[in-house]
């Protein structure tokens, strides 16, 4: 409902959105109101608009609308069938509809106020309405082109095809002597289109049509006082054209039929405004025979009509002129003709355009059912009957966020790199801001065509796959259930998801028992079963709504432009340990040597080979557990009164918590073996630390005695222990040692020397470089020995 020419908001308060265009005909949208079709019909004739006067249209088109001098009402001609429809502006509604004959060219409001009113017809009657409704009828010669109104002499001015203008004097009831333009033969008058009469002084002003000329005569002598001609030259210039026709109305010869279409005068009395069929307006001081100003539509139509805009003006200053073809309407300072302050470019095509004086409201007639209404804060107030437009425009402008921006795009430096931009850094055509740059939407387009020209076809490529998927998820194929069954990227987000939202109901669900059990035990078990059943049904009716099933994020799951980027810095500044395993896993970081490949794959093979062990001891563990978790359940009995005990249950219990005592062999011994009390070597594996200790003291005390315990007289005991001691040390394993020992070679760490001489002869690679391969069906015996112990 807001369109934005440059800095000046224009908001469109009746009709269709300025600037914009529907696909669906008005006459259309009607049809399926009528016919009750739902409310999409409805909606799609609704959304978007603002209806400020109730039932402002016609069936097919309008032709003209004007308001009254008090501002109380509008008057407007359309079709089809030819009517006149009258909107009371207080109460903002149509008060009534008139039908007539044929339709109307041209009307106006004899009165202050809509109850007598002058219309001329396309059959070349002159109606005279009044508030009762239609008065007299009456015809002219031509067919009518325009119509005015004199005050001071009663007479009605009627242009028509030739050089007369029909005088209808309504104070005799009679027609007077027409006016005679003169007609050179050089340059004829095919018409009058046109006819101005001066607010200030009364100076009648008449469009020629074929002489491009401008006749300015004095109502009280009824002669010409003055002729203004047409630049045809600086017109044809400004066109390009060496000739210049009335589009659709000349014939092929191309004959030069330059016209005046519209004329506007100033309050002043002095300034002109002279509109042409060429869709150029051009602004004459009375004094001088030269345009002060120059300004051109810019489509080369006929300019519908031109107004000045006097009074009201906030930001518009003085003098503001208003000028219309059918596709645009532009408003401009007369000092500064080349510049528009705003421009409107209406849905349907325009045939007549009307301002409220001294407001910023326009009302405007055209080829659509609905009128258009467009309101400018800037222009000026909003009218007395309309003064709430002030407060919502301003309550809009408060929620709107100005972009200043707005033909800007901004990318990020990767982006610009790869469009070749990134030697515009630091010139005036990139904007720093945040973590990339502001560039031209115009330049921004150009490069990114330079860099894939084939960009086009690809995003065609892509729309298509998406329709075509789409349509193969509508064929019959085997039902997935589960909402991974949608999940086309991010997965293992799902899978975490679902993972922490079935841990979420698992307890919730323990909660809910418990819960139940309480209140079983306090209120009864018919009332338990009743809480448990009702906590279910809660649970079951309302599911937590996750982002797998939120239909906000169901893009996350299905685009691939949002997929999770685990390779980027900022997964792995939020995810560091999903992160190292990434890595580890894809090879990033250093290679492994075969000695700990080796070693992994043994690892693997001996965990296999205890995870097989630990299941079978699991499943002890588990039939265990559950005997022992089944006689724990059984003790609750919901039939039980409370208080009651149940004697077969307990009794159950008590021999199934035996027989699992029974059952259950465990020898608890010691991991260390102990010394012999006699010899003082490797004993009695089951004996107790204490026992050890015990032999330790009883044992003949040596010089070498590692540990040495004392008893003070009160009852304590102080004790050291020295634990590389020597007394169980191999002597013989010593003296080996230290006869393999070799004169100035020093041995160090697992199997290391330094000072050896290099053995004589050629060496093998493996002996060389050590071994660089994995044994071939062997198995690491540092890893795959186990020691039962006890």
């Amino acid at each position: 409902m807001v369109a934005a020419g440059s800095d000046v908001k224009v908001y469109t308060v009746n009709g269709a959105v300025a600037g914009s265009s529907s696909s669906i005909p008005d006459w259309l949208t009607r049809k399926r109101i009528s016919k009750t079709k739902g409310k999409r019909a409805l909606r799609e004739h609704v959304e978007g608009q603002i209806e400020l006067i109730q039932g402002f249209e016609f069936p097919e088109a309008s032709n003209k609308i004007k308001t009254t001098r008090d501002g109380r009402h509008a008057i407007a001609t359309g079709t089809y069938k030819p009517q006149m429809r009258v909107w009371d502006l207080d109460e903002l509604t149509l008060k009534f509809e008139r039908h007539a004959d044929a339709e109307n060219v041209d009307f106006i409001i004899l009165s202050d106020d809509w109850t007598k009113s002058i219309h001329l017809q396309n059959d070349r009657t002159i109606e005279l309405h009044t508030q009762g409704g239609f008065h007299y009828r009456t015809r002219i010669p031509r067919f009518g082109r325009s119509i005015a109104y004199h005050y001071p002499s009663c007479d009605a001015l009627v242009s028509a095809s030739g050089n007369e203008i029909y005088r209808l004097n309504l104070e005799q009831g009679r027609f007077l002597n027409p006016l005679v333009l003169d007609s050179p033969e050089d340059d004829p008058i095919l018409g009058v289109n046109c006819i101005d009469i001066n607010p200030a002084h009364q100076l009648l002003a008449f469009g020629m049509d074929g002489s491009a000329s401008v006749q300015f005569w004095d109502p009280r002598s009824r002669s010409r006082v003055g002729l203004l001609n047409l630049p045809k030259g600086r017109i044809s210039r400004s066109t390009g054209r060496s000739k210049v026709a009335l589009p659709g109305v000349d014939d092929e010869s191309g004959s030069e039929t330059l016209a005046v279409t519209a004329i506007a005068s100033r309050t002043d009395g002095l300034s002109y405004a002279v509109a042409t069929s060429t869709g150029h307006t051009l602004l004459y001081d009375i004094r001088s025979p030269r345009p002060f100003a120059f300004k051109d539509q810019g489509y080369g139509l006929p300019v519908k009509n031109v107004v000045w805009i006097e009074g009201g003006s906030r930001m518009a200053g003085d003098g503001m002129v208003l000028s219309a073809d059918k596709k645009v309407v532009k408003i401009w300072d007369r000092n500064t003709p080349s510049s528009n302050f705003v421009s409107i470019t209406p849905a349907t095509d325009l045939n007549h355009i009307h301002h409220i004086p001294g407001s910023g409201l326009l009302l405007s007639a055209n080829e659509g059912i609905q009128m258009a209404t467009y309101y400018i804060p800037q222009l000026g107030p909003a009218p007395r009957w309309a003064s709430f437009l002030e407060n919502i425009t301003e309550e809009m402008e408060d929620q709107s966020v100005r972009n200043v921006y707005e033909d800007y795009k901004f990318i990020e430096r990767n982006e610009l790199r790869t469009l070749g931009l990134d030697h515009l850094i630091g010139t005036p055509a990139l904007k720093p801001y945040m973590h990339g740059y502001f560039v031209s939407l115009q330049l921004y387009d150009t490069a990114r065509v330079i860099a894939n020209p084939f960009a086009y076809a690809e995003h065609r490529e892509k729309i298509v796959k998406e329709r075509l998927e789409k349509m193969a998820d509508t064929r019959i194929r085997a039902r997935k259930d589960g909402a991974g069954a949608s999940v086309k990227v991010n997965k293992a987000l799902a899978e975490k998801i679902e993972r922490d939202a079935e841990r979420e109901k698992r307890r919730e669900e323990k909660k809910r028992a418990r819960k139940a059990r309480k209140a079983a035990e306090g209120a009864g078990a018919e009332d338990g079963e009743d809480a448990m059943a009702g906590d279910e049904a809660g649970a079951a009716a309302g599911e937590e709504l996750t982002l797998l099933n939120d239909p906000r994020f169901k893009e996350l799951f299905e685009n691939p432009e949002f997929k999770v980027d685990e390779t980027s810095r900022e997964y792995a500044l939020l995810n560091p340990s999903a992160a190292a395993q990434k890595t580890g896993a894809s090879g990033s970081s250093r290679a492994k040597t075969a000695v700990e490949d080796e070693e992994e794959e043994s690892d693997k093979m001996s965990s296999d080979g205890l995870g097989e062990s630990s299941d079978e001891s699991g499943d002890e563990d588990s039939h265990s557990d559950d005997s022992s978790d089944a006689g724990e359940l059984n003790k609750f009995d919901p039939r039980a009164r409370p208080g009651q005990k149940n004697a077969r249950v307990q009794h159950e219990y008590a021999r199934t918590r035996e027989a699992n005592r029974l059952s259950a062999k465990v020898n608890m011994v010691p991991l260390v073996a102990q010394t012999n009390a006699s010899t003082g070597k490797l004993g009695d594996k089951n004996a107790s630390f204490g026992q050890r200790r015990a032999s330790r003291h009883t044992s003949k005390p040596s010089a070498k005695s590692l540990s040495t315990v004392q008893v003070s007289a009160d009852g304590g005991m102080e004790m050291s222990f020295i634990p590389s001691g020597m007394e169980d040390v191999d002597e013989s394993a010593l003296a080996r040692k230290k006869k393999d020992v070799r004169k100035g070679v020093e041995v160090f760490g697992a199997g290391m020397e330094r000072g050896a001489e290099e053995p004589k002869g050629n060496m093998s690679e493996s002996d060389r470089r050590g071994r660089t391969q994995r044994r071939k069906g062997m198995r690491s015996g540092s890893k795959n020995v186990f020691r039962q112990l006890g």
